[in-house]
């Protein structure tokens, strides 16, 4: 297996860079309604990212060993070339809008991505404001492994995509070419991703890509100023607070569940389940008249 770079960590330069860049455009030419930076918010966000290092370093122990043994089990092998890394992060690509788009819809797996969403600002530092809780990621990219793709060239396609999403976390960049909209996601799309007003909620899951979204019919272009964050969100900048509220609200959902459907539907429904109405009282019938 050829050795790959660490792209997250060459790219942390240019993380400072870029933020630096934007926090003093938005000094310079301040838009009236950019909410720009706020410093409790922005530390917060930095905050989550460093932890989310330590964090995804553990969990990828266990991870990392299960990748192995299944590609161990496999026959197939994908070498590592110059034509077959883009056809890997295009397959990476793909399972990573299935995972996200699974990261919306089933509650325990929003529990973990509610963090990057929480968060009522939108700029770079919002794109650092990662989960601590990824473990719920790894099934999603067990078909990759399946078909001979070694674990570390999988871990190499995951990070450059994560570093890919890094510029679109910004209002300070409006469109890009009509082209270049149609194919790739930009900061317009992901705008629409981070919103919270109703025709945009759970839109827009491409990592890279925008033409899965629209490929599965789950494509909304900008056409509103979004309002960020969650449909309720949470009054706290305290880091393990952010990390873990989602699975805390998830355990008290349970503890008052009346039933194990009911359990079941708080864990594995999607993040606005509640139970059918039960003992709803009937309109009195009318006798017809004689």
């Amino acid at each position: 297996m050829p050795n790959l770079p660490d792209v997250v960590l060459w790219s942390i330069p240019a993380f400072v860079l870029l933020t630096v860049i934007e926090m003093v455009s938005v000094r310079i030419h301040p838009d009236e309604e950019d909410a720009g930076y706020e410093a409790k918010d922005a530390a917060t966000s930095v905050g989550m990212g460093l932890g989310s290092l330590v964090f995804d370093f553990l969990w990828k122990i266990p991870i990392v060993a299960l990748y192995t043994a299944i590609y161990e089990l496999t026959p197939l092998r994908v070498p590592v070339l110059w034509w077959t890394v883009p056809l890997m992060l295009l397959g990476q690509d793909f399972l990573y809008y299935w995972s996200h788009r699974g990261h919306h819809v089933i509650r325990i797996l929003w529990a973990c991505h509610v963090v990057h969403h929480s968060s009522r600002r939108f700029n770079l530092t919002t794109a650092l404001r990662q989960p601590w809780t990824s473990w719920t990621v790894w099934p999603f990219y067990v078909p990759l492994i399946a078909l001979g793709v070694h674990p570390a060239a999988l871990a190499f396609c995951s990070s450059a995509n994560l570093v890919y999403q890094f510029w679109i976390h910004t209002e300070r960049i409006d469109r890009m070419p009509r082209w270049f909209e149609f194919v790739f996601n930009t900061p317009s799309h992901h705008r629409v991703h981070h919103a919270s007003q109703g025709g945009y909620l759970d839109r827009n899951f491409g990592g890279i890509l925008i033409v899965w979204d629209r490929l599965f019919g789950s494509f909304v272009p900008e056409t509103e100023r979004p309002v960020y964050g969650l449909t309720k969100n949470i009054a706290t900048y305290n880091p393990l607070r952010v990390a873990t509220h989602e699975y805390a609200a998830i355990a008290r959902d349970v503890r008052a569940a009346a039933s194990w459907r009911e359990r079941a539907g708080r864990v594995f429904g999607g993040p606005g389940w509640q139970p059918a109405p039960t003992g709803t009282e009937r309109e009195p019938v009318t006798e017809p008249a004689a």
